[in-house]
């Protein structure tokens, strides 16, 4: 006992929600319906809420959708529901600065506020011409958390894996040094301007460098003097079995080193249904930690030996996941045996559940790896149904990467680990991609899955 012990951070205020500090962990999921239509956000919020979600996002395009969380707001308040909203902006930081206004919280990405979209470019500065680009930074950032404090708005510093801006790309590259530069960039400012109300986040689809890159941020904070709340999330995690498993491995890992104050699981599903996943990931935490100890100390011959008495095989893979994750992430061991003794989970799905974690943790491939965005009011076409179709017809393409991506903001850029991708392009159009490199645009909808297996298939030859 007593290896659990979770990292203080300092507290930010979003509306009647206290996040870090002695605050417990919240959870928290994102609509996926269109900003504009009122009843349908206030709709899916209310079931998110009703789930048990403490904080609600939406995706924020542009300024129509800004202005329109004041009635989104103001319906959830008429129907007795003050839960706080997050606007969710990439690109415009115009949207940010109205979007401040009306809700309790702003989500900005660092890789695309103010440095241009990614180009991917491979660009050189001085150190002048660097820190000339930080000084625009902060002209623009500034008055934003002058509105912000005007309106007792908090903000999330979300750096995504993939979205890095070409400037950070070219001096760090893609990598976890990277990601946290490009988060500590936009914090300093932060704390310059005695701006406080900030919760931090840096994601990826891939566990590994989620958990890596997420240490890193709390290296780099301590060394700066600095305790942020931290929110954790898998992104583009998938959906099913496999999406909650990828989620368990990578926020289970950091919450049973004490690390989280509030997290998302992110799943190609509705909205609602991420919610209790995530509580599980929260409740299960302390003994993780505990569990993880006595699994390390009884590795043999590279194997994590666990052993569990669980009826509900969800349960089961969650725990394994997170009592496994961080283990394998760290290499500890190469592979994993879970036993149970509840004849109700079979032999089977306990080895398919260790084959899951070891694929997660990015130890062996034993089936295709799928990287699917959870969805949001920017998504061009039915995720779920696509996710299907792509899963059944390419179930046999053992080891490949296949990123299933709603729109422009979550491909080609953050799923960066990819073989090929299928990103949404506009309203029944499709584009492919073989890695970052776009191979056919503006495909009609109802071609493009058969499109995307010629595609595998070509440069499987």
């Amino acid at each position: 006992m007593g290896v659990y012990n979770r990292r203080k951070s300092s507290t930010t205020i979003v509306g009647n929600t206290t996040i870090g500090g002695d605050a417990p962990i919240r959870v928290q999921s994102m609509t996926t319906t269109q900003t504009t239509d009122t009843d349908a956000c206030v709709e899916q919020a209310i079931r998110i809420i009703e789930a048990g979600g403490e904080l609600v996002r939406l995706t924020t395009q542009g300024t129509r959708e800004a202005e329109n969380l004041k009635n989104i707001k103001a319906s959830l308040l008429e129907k007795g529901y003050s839960t706080p909203l997050v606007a969710d902006v990439h690109f415009n930081p115009n949207v940010a600065d109205v979007a401040a206004m009306f809700v309790e919280k702003v989500r900005i990405n660092p890789g695309n506020y103010v440095d241009p979209a990614r180009t991917f470019r491979e660009l050189e500065y001085t150190d002048s011409e660097y820190a000339a680009e930080i000084e625009k930074i902060r002209r623009r950032f500034v008055p934003f958390l002058n509105i912000c404090k005007e309106n007792n708005t908090a903000i999330r510093i979300g750096v995504n894996h993939g979205s890095l801006s070409d400037r950070i790309m070219c001096r760090y590259g893609n990598t976890p040094e990277g990601m946290v530069e490009s988060c500590m960039e936009f914090l300093r400012i932060c704390v310059e301007e005695q701006f406080r109300n900030v919760v931090l986040s840096i994601k990826a689809s891939n566990t590994v460098v989620m958990v890596q890159t997420v240490r890193l941020l709390v290296q780099e904070m301590q060394k700066e003097n600095m305790a942020f709340p931290v929110h954790l999330g898998v992104t583009e995690a998938g959906e099913g079995e496999d999406g909650r498993i990828k989620s368990a491995v990578g926020i289970g890992a950091l919450l049973a080193e004490g690390i989280g104050d509030t997290i998302r699981v992110s799943l190609s599903e509705a909205p609602e249904k991420e919610i209790p996943v995530a509580k599980k990931l929260v409740a299960y935490a302390a003994e993780s930690a505990e569990k993880r100890a006595a699994a390390k100390a009884a590795i043999k011959d590279e194997t994590i030996y666990l052993e569990y008495n669980e009826s509900c095989l969800e349960d089961l893979q969650l725990k394994a996941a997170m009592d496994a994750g961080a283990l394998l992430i760290d290499g500890y061991a190469k592979e994993l045996i879970i036993t149970n003794s509840n004849s109700c989970i079979s032999d089977k799905q306990l080895k398919d559940t260790a084959d899951a974690i070891l694929q997660a943790a990015r130890i062996r491939f034993t089936k295709p790896e799928y990287i699917s965005c959870p969805g949001c009011g920017r998504t061009l076409y039915n995720l779920e149904e696509t996710i299907a179709k792509i899963k059944a017809a390419t179930s046999h393409l053992i080891g490949v990467k296949i990123a299933i991506m709603g729109c422009i903001v979550n491909g080609p850029g953050e799923m960066a680990d990819a073989d090929f991708g299928y990103v949404g392009a506009g309203r029944g159009k499709i584009s492919l991609y073989k890695g970052k490199e776009c191979i056919e645009k503006n495909i009609p909808e109802e071609n493009a899955v058969e499109k995307l297996l010629k595609l595998i298939e070509e440069y499987q030859r």
